[in-house]
């Protein structure tokens, strides 16, 4: 048994899992599952997108404007050092991205990251 999260985009799925596999080492995509004639999304369109990030697999759909991100649930990334807590954060507030606080941030999909040295995690 797998247990990952899944993001639910309204159509950039593919763009946002290609963006973030572009941050963070150790990453790639996995499948991406397109839609059938008769479903509801364009035929041959993006559907889902499996991809890992550093080893940890993630899900991205492209479900429609029906539901959008919340700082109810967020991505944390345990830096190792200070220089990586720099390199994630200018990477992931690029284009758009907005600093919060106290280590968090949205990216320019609105998906809430916890940047944070390893040692404030413990």
């Amino acid at each position: 048994m797998q247990i990952y999260p899944s993001l639910w985009f309204d159509d950039q799925a593919e763009e946002a899992a290609n963006y973030y596999v572009s941050i963070f080492k150790n990453s790639k995509i996995l499948t991406i599952a397109r839609y059938p004639a008769g479903a509801p999304g364009p035929e041959g369109s993006v559907m889902t997108v499996d991809f890992e990030l550093n080893g940890h697999r993630i899900n991205a759909i492209n479900g429609g404007p029906q539901f959008t991100f919340t700082e109810a649930v967020s991505l944390l990334v345990d830096c190792d050092s200070q220089e990586e807590v720099d390199e994630y954060w200018a990477k992931l507030t690029a284009d758009g991205g907005q600093e919060v606080q106290c280590g968090w941030l949205k990216d320019k999909y609105g998906l809430s990251w916890q940047i944070v040295p390893r040692d404030s995690t413990r």
